[in-house]
């Protein structure tokens, strides 16, 4: 028989979950620690609704956070400490998106000028969300999208509100205020000219955790809770659930847990080309890590004594990687990848390379013992190479 689930555990476990998906810390362990303190000392306080009462701790949204919607592959805008919690709102429970529910059926037009479609593409095209679309969704998001422009003082939300729209920043700065407990609230960072937010109280309809307000006279880009939902979460659930199942057949990656996987997905750009194409080029800064989805790449490196041959090393197919060792050493390209065929690569960014992949830098390293010895039977040495591919 299996014992009974105590009270309050599931409220407990979800409220932590979308901590961490919402602050993506590189040490789990020591976020846990530092937020079950943290939960542990305001509950001693009187600052936290009891299990016994089926209250719980609500997790902060982006609009407290100030993250700009880039999640793993850019530097966000502020990262608070995750010491910002506040009671939840009885009326409004954590209810997840259902990727097989339509909000929306009919598609959404707001009329654009060239001038203004021009300035919303540049404001959406480092927005993680949008990186999911294809073509003709991102076609549809951008349809829908319709132009607020706010004045100084405005607040764009308020903490505590039901969430309606998500936002992309085309001009202007914005203030974050949080108030913890009833007290006086806090600025807790600003958007300035760029970022996104509001997409986690529509996620997970939870009230607004911040208020925003427009230090300066502005303009934001605005989605519809509905076709948010129905467009962007769908494509992105999707996305999520294609490269777990790939993920899964990788080798190198099976060291890593569910969690692990599943942010590695969320992180992963699709990137196809096409035969004879140069994916990395000898001599270059490495800038990202390859998995092959589809296709066959060639490794080759030029020969030193004669530059204008090349020496093939090895082919890399489906469920392969390359490019890691340079993002390990930090050291230029030391070989061409060349797309054998059509070819289409999971990309991730240097950045999220070195914050996600951790668990997996020993086996990397391991592997770099035999690309050295492989070098030395080809050239004679390793001639200072630290990545053949």
């Amino acid at each position: 028989m299996n014992p009974p689930i105590p009270d309050g555990l599931p409220e407990l476990l979800q409220d932590f979950t979308v901590e961490v998906l919402r602050c993506k810390p590189p040490n789990l362990v020591e976020f846990a620690a530092t937020y079950f303190h943290e939960l542990r000392e305001k509950s001693k306080t009187g600052g936290l609704c009891s299990a016994e009462s089926g209250a719980s701790v609500a997790p902060i949204s982006d609009e407290e956070t100030g993250e700009n919607g880039q999640v793993d592959d850019e530097e966000e805008e502020f990262k608070p400490p995750p010491s910002f919690y506040r009671g939840r709102r009885a009326s409004v429970s954590a209810e997840p998106f259902q990727p097989t529910e339509d909000d929306v059926d009919e598609k959404v037009i707001h009329q654009k000028t060239d001038e203004q479609r021009e300035r919303l593409r540049t404001s959406v095209k480092n927005i993680f969300l949008f990186k999911t679309l294809d073509a003709e969704q991102l076609h549809e998001v951008l349809d829908a999208m319709f132009e607020r422009k706010v004045t100084e003082g405005e607040h764009v939300i308020d903490q505590g509100d039901d969430g309606d729209n998500f936002y992309v920043v085309d001009s202007g700065v914005y203030d974050i205020l949080v108030s913890i407990g009833g007290q006086e609230p806090k600025n807790m960072g600003c958007y300035d000219n760029t970022g996104s937010f509001g997409e986690l109280a529509l996620m997970y309809n939870t009230p607004r955790a911040a208020t925003i307000t427009a230090r300066t006279d502005g303009c934001l880009w605005a989605l519809d809770r509905a076709i948010f939902r129905r467009i962007v979460l769908q494509s992105a659930f999707k996305k999520r659930r294609v490269y777990e199942t790939f993920l899964q057949s990788v080798p190198m990656l099976q060291s890593l847990d569910p969690y692990e996987r599943m942010t590695l997905a969320d992180a992963l750009e699709s990137k196809k080309f096409q035969p004879g194409d140069c994916i990395i080029r000898q001599g270059d800064e490495a800038d990202a890590f390859y998995l092959v989805e589809n296709g066959t790449v060639r490794i080759s490196r030029t020969d030193t004594n004669d530059a204008s041959r090349e020496v093939e090393l090895t082919t890399v197919s489906r469920g392969g990687y390359f490019g890691e060792l340079a993002l390990v050493t930090h050291k230029q390209r030391a070989a061409n990848v060349y797309a054998q065929d059509e070819v289409t690569c999971a990309v991730l960014d240097v950045s999220a390379f070195e914050r996600l992949l951790g668990p997996c830098m020993e086996i990397m390293k391991r592997n770099f013992d035999h690309y050295e010895q492989q070098l030395i039977d080809l050239f004679g040495s390793t001639m200072d190479v630290t990545d053949p591919r």
